[in-house]
């Protein structure tokens, strides 16, 4: 399992803040006791999960220059039209993917093209999972143009536990299906802006994956 580089940061921050919690019980009372033991426990599992949410996987791409791919894991929580005002000013389909805090937070490009359009914005970070944080929300844009000249729009929704976006996205930049976008920390959202003639493959509720499942065919 890789780690993503953006995670080595507050690995390394949370770790001594726990190292340094965990010497608490240990100034109190240094001999060894049943509380010492629960607290490395809880501790190491901790850990466990903290470094677990920063992998990176190593997964192959079913490239397809047909189709929208998937540009995070977790579920599909909302499909639907909406008037998109920020950049299209006009109606599309959202296809809106919630990522729990244990799913993989890595983002990927879903299709070809050039990015011609990015920017972020500051916002509040109510739960990912509801509607208003597609509007709401601190966010970052990316509307990445096909060979076609279709628009794909991804926004990258940080969540109530979501603090800081990472994105490598800026205009003029060719992209490549399945390449790397950038990361959410902790529980968030990815929402893909889609064409209004683009066919709809998943369904709501439905688990996804990242650089796997087709999100929708031109």
């Amino acid at each position: 399992m890789r780690i993503h580089k953006a995670g080595i940061m507050p690995i390394t921050v949370i770790l001594i803040l726990v190292l340094l919690i965990l010497a608490i019980p240990n100034i109190i009372q240094q001999e060894q006791n049943l509380l010492h033991y629960i607290l490395y426990g809880a501790a190491t599992l901790f850990m466990v999960y903290v470094v677990r949410f920063f992998r990176r996987p190593d997964r192959s791409i079913n490239s397809d220059p047909e189709a929208v791919l998937c540009a995070a894991d977790g579920t599909v929580v909302a499909i639907e039209k909406v008037m998109e005002k920020e950049y299209f000013n006009a109606e599309k389909i959202q296809v809106s993917v919630f990522m729990s805090i244990f799913n993989v937070h890595v983002n990927w490009y879903p299709v070809d093209g050039e990015v011609v359009f990015m920017k972020h914005h500051e916002g509040y970070h109510y739960p990912a999972y509801t509607p208003k944080a597609s509007l709401e929300n601190e966010m970052t844009t990316t509307v990445i143009r096909m060979e076609d000249g279709k628009e794909i729009m991804v926004r990258q929704i940080a969540g109530i536990m979501a603090r800081r976006i990472v994105s490598n996205a800026c205009e003029g930049k060719n992209v490549k299906q399945g390449e790397e976008i950038g990361i959410i920390k902790f529980g968030s959202r990815v929402d893909l802006l889609l064409p209004l003639d683009m066919d709809v493959k998943v369904d709501l509720h439905q688990k996804v994956r990242g650089r796997r499942d087709v999100i929708a065919t031109c």
